[in-house]
């Protein structure tokens, strides 16, 4: 962030691409995923910084939704690192989230996706990203206004990050590397998913994970993502996500299922119709190729789902993409 590159260079290319663009880039990514058996995907924006293009992000992500074959969750992160024309004044772009895009986001959501809950609005709390206080102020105001509210928080530095989580009742706290133990006290205590993203560190070489253990002994609620982006994880399989939880974050693959079904549903607030096999809920399953459930997570660097079930609709990965079996 510091040198304009990361996050900074990605959105220098957002900004310029038109929406056709962004749709076109972004269609086989999420197709992707679906074949490697997501069902339900969060998507963020944040490489926008500003107004009109974090809106450009969002209005090409609701037009994904209708023709994809997943469902999509949207949350709104313009709050991802200080924008560049603001990088000598990092609380004007703070006042300017909290006070100018976070009122304009709802009206906009409004008018253009009356039938969709309102997004979540999510902030970077990090150095040389939003402070402990810069993130309070905005999550506060996006409370305020009706939204739900998540954090990325301690995936470098311990900044309070996952306890202001707890605090303000957010839907999610993620990576949480370098959560402190007081912390992870806060977060066993509240509803507040703990979302270890393990692709990421890998992806940057790092030896440090989410405490994946420390975590499921405070009684917290463990989920696990893929955190695909472009800069750190460049990975469209939660199989892989699994596999790299139970190789370096100690879990068992039952855990690590359950982390990426029924915990990510609570994740997003969607556990009352998805995550799990229950009457009454979306028909959201796969059938895979493997014997054995554990098999998961240990069969890592290949497909191993072989039909996906949407909504009761069945696809078949084995004869090619997405046709109904």
């Amino acid at each position: 962030l510091a040198a304009g590159g990361g996050i900074l260079s990605t959105v220098k290319a957002t900004r310029a691409a038109s929406i056709e663009t962004l749709m076109a880039e972004t269609r086989p990514r999420l197709l992707r995923m679906f074949r490697n058996g997501t069902t339900t995907a969060e998507t963020k924006t944040g490489y926008g910084l500003q107004t009109s293009t974090e809106l450009r992000l969002l209005k090409a992500l609701l037009a994904l939704n209708d023709e994809s074959p997943l469902d999509l969750v949207f949350t709104f992160l313009g709050a991802h690192a200080i924008a560049p024309e603001y990088r000598d004044n990092p609380q004007g772009y703070t006042d300017e989230v909290a006070d100018t895009m976070l009122p304009t986001l709802k009206e906009w959501w409004e008018t253009h996706a009356p039938r969709h809950p309102l997004p979540f609005v999510d902030v970077f709390c990090e150095t040389k990203a939003f402070t402990l206080e810069q993130s309070r102020q905005i999550l506060t105001r996006a409370r305020s206004l009706g939204f739900p509210v998540k954090i990325h928080a301690d995936e470098f530095d311990n900044l309070g990050g996952a306890s202001l989580a707890a605090e303000l009742n957010a839907a999610s706290a993620d990576h949480l590397v370098v959560t402190s133990d007081a912390d992870i006290a806060a977060l066993g205590k509240s509803d507040t998913v703990a979302v270890a993203l393990p692709c990421t560190p890998f992806g940057l070489a790092e030896s440090r994970y989410t405490p994946a253990k420390k975590l499921l002994e405070a009684n917290a609620v463990l989920a696990i993502a893929t955190d695909c982006n472009p800069g750190t994880s460049w990975n469209e399989s939660m199989q892989f996500a699994i596999a790299l939880a139970c190789r370096y974050m100690k879990l068992t693959p039952a855990q690590a299922i359950a982390a990426a079904t029924i915990n990510a549903a609570h994740a997003i607030r969607r556990a009352d119709s998805i995550g799990s096999i229950e009457v009454g809920k979306q028909a959201d399953m796969l059938i895979l190729s493997v014997g054995d459930y554990r098999q998961v997570g240990y069969r890592y660097g290949t497909n191993l789902v072989r039909h996906i079930v949407k909504r009761g609709q069945v696809y078949s990965v084995d004869v090619g993409y997405y046709r109904t079996a």
